[in-house]
């Protein structure tokens, strides 16, 4: 244990089924807030987040892993299903990503196990969803943000949608898994019954889509790949500074008024193509190639000082080592360091959002090993000892 369990969802039960990332992400931000997550893997092989990650050392998985514990089980097997369902008769939440249908296959589908405990929350991420016609087709993250309507809009108009550079469809699918498990809890301390939450990854890009379907439902609107702008919201953009770039978003008409004045040239802010917000985005080019033309003239120190003074919406492009000499960063403890018995220490995000009477924690690292937790979790939620434990690894069920 790394430091103490004060998170509002300690005494929680979860058992994390998923992998990869979309399950195992909603697994992540219950452990943080203090769930116990047992995290089930299947033996010798674990979840491939072990092994996804740039450079020499993959390291992903100290963060997708963290707050839980694992134990190698093979669900394959009617042994292995057994002990599952063993594991989940008093637990709280279950979290599974699995292809529609798995879970039938196996005997843990919602029926058979609110049969042993009619309050399990059972939280079940997929591409398309539990039902419609497309449920049954195999879905990664990008598939959802193309089918969400995500990727249509990113990138260069000339060139092919472009992704975030993130895997944010399993994210937000993840994310609302979550946020549904939370609001499922809630009811289930009104009624004492479970229930399924479904979140499937193209719906949840859809739900950060803003007004992309109700612009062209009612105007005929169609959005389109607008490179690093959003189409008629202007100035908000990244400018060229002498030393780099800047982020600067003074699309409001007194907000923009103010950047005049900082580039010294207040007369645009009653000039008839940029007084308002309309007209700025008729000449959105114009008017960031002549913002662009000012802040090229001044370092990125120059200009944040400007931005500062004049209390204009801007901040820096950051990147990791950006953050970790960040003084904001720092002060919030936005990055904390984990030890970590192969790095020494890791510096990774820090549990979000804030609470401020029960504050989310790292409190466990993640586990090195499939199954490393087998004689902790299964002996102390199962009773089984180590002779049992022993044979069923002997067999291949753990």
């Amino acid at each position: 244990m790394l430091k103490e369990n004060t998170g509002a969802l300690k005494g929680v039960k979860v058992v994390e089924l998923g992998q990869l990332i979309a399950g195992p992400f909603c697994g992540q931000l219950l452990g943080d807030m203090g769930a116990d997550v047992v995290k089930i893997e299947l033996p010798g092989v674990g979840d491939p987040m072990r092994v996804w990650g740039n450079g020499t050392h993959k390291v992903w998985w100290q963060v997708i892993g963290r707050n839980k514990r694992s134990v190698s089980i093979n669900l394959r097997v009617a042994e292995g299903q057994a002990l599952a369902r063993k594991l989940l008769a008093d637990a709280d939440i279950m979290i599974e990503n699995f292809k529609p249908g798995t879970m039938e296959k196996w005997g843990l589908d919602p029926a058979t196990l609110h049969a042993i405990n009619p309050g399990l929350i059972i939280v079940r991420v997929s591409g398309y969803g539990q039902d419609g016609p497309y449920s049954d087709r195999a879905g990664f993250g990008g598939i959802g943000e193309a089918m969400g309507g995500w990727r249509a809009i990113v990138g260069d108009p000339d060139l092919p949608p472009s992704r975030m550079g993130v895997s944010i469809g399993d994210s937000l699918a993840g994310t609302y898994g979550c946020m549904g498990a939370l609001a499922a809890l809630r009811v289930r301390d009104q009624t004492g019954r479970g229930q399924v939450v479904d979140s499937a990854l193209y719906e949840a890009v859809l739900q950060v889509m803003e007004s992309l379907v109700v612009e062209y439902d009612v105007d005929g609107i169609m959005r389109e790949r607008s490179g690093s702008v959003l189409k008629g919201i202007a100035p908000s953009n990244v400018y060229k500074c002498s030393d780099g770039e800047y982020m600067i978003g003074a699309n409001g008409d007194a907000i923009f008024a103010r950047l005049a004045t900082a580039m010294g040239q207040p007369e645009l802010a009653v000039d008839e193509r940029y007084a308002t917000h309309g007209a700025r985005g008729v000449n959105q080019v114009e008017l960031d190639n002549l913002v662009d033309a000012w802040t090229s003239t001044l370092t990125i120190d120059q200009l944040e000082a400007k931005m500062i003074e004049y209390s204009i919406p801007a901040g820096r492009v950051y990147k990791a080592p950006d953050m970790l000499r960040d003084p904001h960063f720092a002060a919030r403890q936005a990055i904390v360091e984990v030890p970590n018995e192969e790095h020494g220490s890791v510096k990774m995000q820090a549990c979000f959002p804030r609470l401020s009477d029960t504050p989310s924690s790292i409190h466990r690292a993640a586990s090195r090993f499939p199954g490393e937790h087998n004689a902790e979790v299964l002996g102390e939620r199962l009773g089984l000892g180590a002779e049992e434990l022993a044979e069923l690894a002997t067999r291949g069920i753990i």
